[in-house]
């Protein structure tokens, strides 16, 4: 390891313009990358698609939940006849608009039953809708004043064709002649995913820039004892353009979460840019520049090497989740953390060659001595007093691991984008009208699933739900059109259930039938919480196997519904294993570096900021979602870093001296201010995410900013805590000449 560091140490020190130029041609990789970047939204991010449930989603989805757009056409009387006029003259060309495969709306059942012809008089509309299941027109006319057209798109349209079509589609309505005092708003799945994308294009945008912003004041202000005191921006912004060319050359896609995850890895990697530079301005205050560059790296270099893969293999927990969205966010934060190590161990080293680096003045400055003797002040402090001081942590640790637990889990996906997203504020106009604007869908398969007994098995489970369970407003099946189109009676033969079936136009046979071995329910319900959702999902599942259909007929629960009401489940089960295996790849990485009782050391305050945190969610009210299931993890790399850099220096000086006490003293003293500046300028980069507009990322902000508050503390209180405490274990107490202790390392002038 030595070997290596010192290599590049000397090749950076005899070769400078050499490592400029591959340096050079990589970032102008990185920038061709950059331009591949791509967004990723929907149930992918939720769902590992290759999953037997993904499977089974993905075919509910492509057959009987098409991408579509959805109008909510408003006016004083949602079914006169100059709307549904209207609606008559466009639908056959918006069915002739590339990608559209269909349209629907209450003209197509309406015309049917009046000989293919729209009525031209008010009764005559009002009285063939008197003929329409409840079940059907409240889908369409959910009120007096609101009616629905949906036009779906063809299936496996790619994301550029699906946002071209939904262009085509807003265009063609601006173009028409909307009837006086009709208004038309634009929803659905396609419209909120493609502005759920945009918003965040945006969102990207403003959380970098503004945590650039946060860590430029920080370190204009706390970081001035050094010369160039604004490089470590510059370094960690290289860093994430090498993250964004190797995301964009290697197809790794952007998603709410790996939004969050850019100011993190600003935070972190500035972090290791503050630490390097520290230690070179140090060094080369009292040292030629090439010694102090070759010290630097060999030295320092390793030592935030470890704590950067102790990072790294604490996000690397984050794989056991089953939600694809805490991946991306764990693998972007590994990437993009090493990228911006590698930036700092090179960049800074190389900036010094190539402008002849002077430190800022011989001598440390006022600033960093007042910190760095107050901090080593305050180390020794409780380096006499270990066993108090870790009964504390560990008592308030303990708190918070009871009432973890009781942390509520919100899975809403409506809570996590912006409030006023058009999208989603036309979506909810609807649900307040008609219920949830999603349904629970089952799925039926089987040989045949038009039998008759299917048929009188669907009438008696969807009687059954819509009388047992008040959250249930309604139910759609092919049996809704057999009654329509069968004068409300069931066929009682084989012949004649296929001869009405044969009447039923196939735009509304083909939302519930798919050939004759499938079939779907569509349940309609109020709009719920997710945890209330759950227990239905719970009500209905129990249901079935009470009221079972007939051999040889499955029924699976599927759609979004399903999706995240499991979601919940799968976060509670993932969210203690993803913090329980970070902690032992910690434990397994520090005993394989360290080989001796010193690696446990940060250990303690790993377990107790974990702790902490249960404490903080608690009382804050801060829900479990997507993103902070993963704190657990994030919280064990965040922790481990600045532990390992004091338990580093403390070592590097414990050669220097046996007594404990004042190698504490001496290692707090001499990191203790590049640890504090880089602590708040990480602490200031995360809080750029409280600026985010989706809620699920502010809310992860205020998380990650409370866990770099802790991380700090952890390193610079509990360690010298348990480092005395170890080395009382091990050697007993050590009691030092106050004389020796004040007087024999006095600070450098």
């Amino acid at each position: 390891m030595v070997f290596i560091f010192s290599g590049l140490a000397n090749l950076i020190v005899s070769r400078p313009g050499l490592v400029s130029k591959v340096f050079l041609a990589v970032m102008v990789i990185s920038l061709v990358g950059m331009t591949m970047l791509s967004m990723q939204t929907g149930n992918s991010t939720y769902i590992d698609m290759e999953s037997p449930r993904g499977m089974l989603l993905d075919h509910y989805l492509g057959i009987y939940q098409k991408d579509s757009v959805i109008f909510i056409i408003e006016s004083e009387d949602s079914t006169s006849y100059p709307v549904l006029h209207y609606l008559d003259t466009i639908e056959p060309a918006l069915q002739n608009l590339q990608y559209v495969d269909s349209v629907t709306s209450i003209v197509d059942v309406i015309k049917p039953l009046n000989n293919g012809v729209l009525p031209s008089s008010s009764e005559e509309i009002a009285r063939l809708q008197e003929q329409i299941p409840d079940s059907i027109k409240n889908r369409l006319v959910p009120s007096h004043m609101m009616t629905l057209a949906q036009v779906t798109l063809e299936p496996g349209l790619s994301e550029e064709r699906n946002k071209f079509a939904l262009a085509n589609i807003r265009s063609f309505i601006d173009s028409t002649n909307i009837p006086p005092g009709v208004t038309i708003d634009i929803t659905g799945e396609s419209a909120f995913q493609d502005e759920m994308q945009e918003e965040m294009s945006k969102s990207m945008g403003i959380l970098i820039a503004a945590a650039l912003i946060l860590m430029i004041f920080v370190l204009g202000i706390l970081f001035s004892y050094v010369n160039h005191r604004f490089l470590p921006i510059v370094i960690v912004a290289i860093g994430l353009i090498l993250t964004f060319g190797f995301m964009g050359l290697t197809g790794i896609r952007i998603s709410m979460t790996v939004i969050a995850a850019f100011p993190v890895l600003l935070g972190l990697g500035v972090d290791y840019a503050i630490q390097i530079q520290s230690r070179l301005e140090e060094e080369a205050r009292d040292h030629p520049l090439p010694e102090a560059i070759i010290t630097t790296i060999t030295k320092t270099g390793p030592a935030v090497m470890y704590a950067m893969l102790a990072t790294s293999v604490g996000f690397a927990a984050m794989y056991i989740s089953p939600v694809p969205m805490i991946w991306g966010f764990g693998l972007v934060s590994i990437i993009g953390v090493m990228f911006c190590y590698i930036s700092s161990l090179v960049g800074i080293p190389l900036f010094a060659v190539l402008t002849n680096y002077k430190a800022r003045g011989h001598g440390r400055s006022k600033m960093a001595d007042v910190i760095d003797n107050g901090l080593s002040r305050s180390a020794v402090w409780i380096a006499r007093r270990p066993v108090p001081i870790l009964l504390v942590v560990i008592f308030i640790a303990f708190i918070g691991i009871q009432v973890d637990p009781l942390v509520p889990v919100s899975t809403n996906e409506n809570t996590f984008v912006p409030s006023d997203m058009p999208a989603k504020v036309t979506m909810e106009k609807v649900t307040r009208v008609l219920g949830s604007t999603s349904t629970i869908p089952l799925l039926i398969a089987g040989s045949d699933v038009l039998s008759i007994d299917t048929m009188r098995w669907i009438e008696q489970f969807t009687d059954f739900e819509k009388k047992s369970e008040p959250k249930i407003i309604d139910t759609a099946s092919i049996v809704d059109y057999i009654l329509l189109y069968n004068n409300g009676t069931m066929p009682q033969t084989r012949y004649e259930l296929d001869q009405v079936l044969s009447r039923i136009p196939a735009e509304q046979k083909d939302q519930f039938v798919y050939g004759r071995t499938e079939t779907v329910i569509q349940i309609s319900t109020v709009d719920m919480e997710t945890e209330v959702m759950q227990g239905l999902r719970h009500q209905i599942e129990g249901d079935l196997a009470f009221l079972s259909p007939p051999p040889g007929i499955t029924v699976s629960l599927t759609g979004t519904f399903e999706l995240f009401t499991r979601l919940i489940e799968e976060i509670v089960e993932s969210k203690e294993m993803m913090t329980y295996l970070g902690f032992l790849f910690v434990v397994v990485f520090l005993i394989i570096v360290y080989r001796n009782i010193n690696a446990v050391s940060p250990i303690v305050p790993i377990v107790a900021i974990v702790g902490w945190n249960g404490v903080v969610l608690y009382l804050f009210g801060i829900d479990y979602n997507p993103l902070t299931a993963c704190l657990g993890s994030m919280t064990i790399g965040v922790a481990a870093e600045y532990t390992i850099l004091v338990m580093e220096r403390y070592l590097e000086e414990k050669e220097k001296t046996p007594n404990t006490i004042l190698a504490i003293k001496n290692s707090v003293r001499k990191i203790g201010s590049a640890i504090l500046v880089s602590g708040l300028a990480t602490f200031f980069g995360f809080s750029a995410l409280l600026f985010a507009t989706f809620p699920i990322i502010s809310n992860f902000g205020l998380s990650t900013i409370i866990v770099v508050g802790f991380s700090l503390t952890g390193a610079i209180v509990v360690m010298p805590a348990i480092l005395s405490f170890l080395d009382q274990i091990i050697h007993g107490v050590e009691e030092i000449d106050e004389k020796v202790f004040h007087h024999s390392h006095p600070p450098r002038e």
